[in-house]
């Protein structure tokens, strides 16, 4: 069942982040494909000449792939603006057709922030893993990425166990039985979504921009706080990362994504 995607793209490149830092069980690539347990169903999907293979394709799994495959981002607004961008004028050729793909749900999208705060990748990826694992629907290889309402019902004993610090657990935990509606956020601006995440215990500037970035698809998210975006700004550039900020609008959010992957893949 194909599903369309504007060319140029890349699914190999656009999907290089679920196998960077290891194994991702709720995004798992398996033989050449991605792997997405939607309720209850694992969800399998390839690259080919127009778009994805997606099986099974239907209303339910359908929005889900599209949102992880980051179908809501607008590619050649983009392309143009950058073709007269210094270092992204090289950096977009080489890794041509990366759509960046977003975490279809809220709670997910955030959860995964907390496990990255202060630790690298691998180490998140390992630690979200094992949450996954213990608290996720598994599929015949995939796993569903653990309910909301399955983690409000852990203990913070149960968290770290599964290798979370005593603070990280608190603020799973916290977030999963906080009465916020997390799917409302889509509706409100990117700074009401700012101010409604940091209110949470656990969430600060640096995980209320990614989720603007990797969850909303916001063009302006520019997740300052982050060390290897600062270093790009400073190797790549030689301005403080806020300054790049700046001078990225209209497209901060995208010319992160290819900043990142580009130091990486390109």
């Amino acid at each position: 069942m194909l599903l369309r995607f504007p060319e140029p793209y890349d699914f190999g490149v656009s999907t290089e982040r679920f196998r960077a830092f290891g194994t991702d069980l709720a995004n798992l690539w398996h033989e050449g494909g991605l792997l997405r347990v939607v309720a209850g169903r694992e969800v399998r999907i390839e690259g080919v000449p127009g778009g994805v293979d997606v099986e099974p394709l239907d209303d339910e799994t359908r929005p889900v792939v599209l949102k992880l495959l980051g179908s809501e981002f607008e590619l050649p607004p983009f392309y143009a603006w950058a073709a007269d961008q210094p270092v992204l004028t090289a950096i977009v050729p080489r890794i041509l057709g990366f759509r960046p793909p977003l975490a279809p749900d809220p709670f997910e999208s955030l959860v995964t922030s907390i496990t990255a705060q202060q630790v690298s990748l691998f180490a998140a990826f390992a630690i979200r893993n094992r949450l996954i694992e213990r608290f996720g629907e598994r599929g015949q290889f995939a796993y569903g990425f653990p309910s909301r309402e399955r983690v409000a019902a852990a203990s913070e004993d149960e968290i770290v166990a599964l290798g979370f610090s005593q603070r990280k657990a608190e603020y799973v935990i916290g977030l999963a039985r906080t009465d916020i509606d997390l799917h409302a956020l889509a509706a409100l601006d990117d700074d009401e979504v700012r101010a409604r995440l940091t209110a949470i215990r656990g969430l600060g500037p640096w995980t209320a921009e990614w989720f603007l970035a990797r969850h909303l698809a916001r063009p302006h998210a520019w997740p300052a706080g982050d060390l290897v975006l600062r270093k790009a700004a400073e190797v790549l550039y030689g301005l403080d990362v806020y300054e790049l900020g700046k001078r990225l609008d209209p497209f901060q959010n995208l010319s992160a994504h290819y900043l990142l992957s580009g130091m990486r893949i390109a």
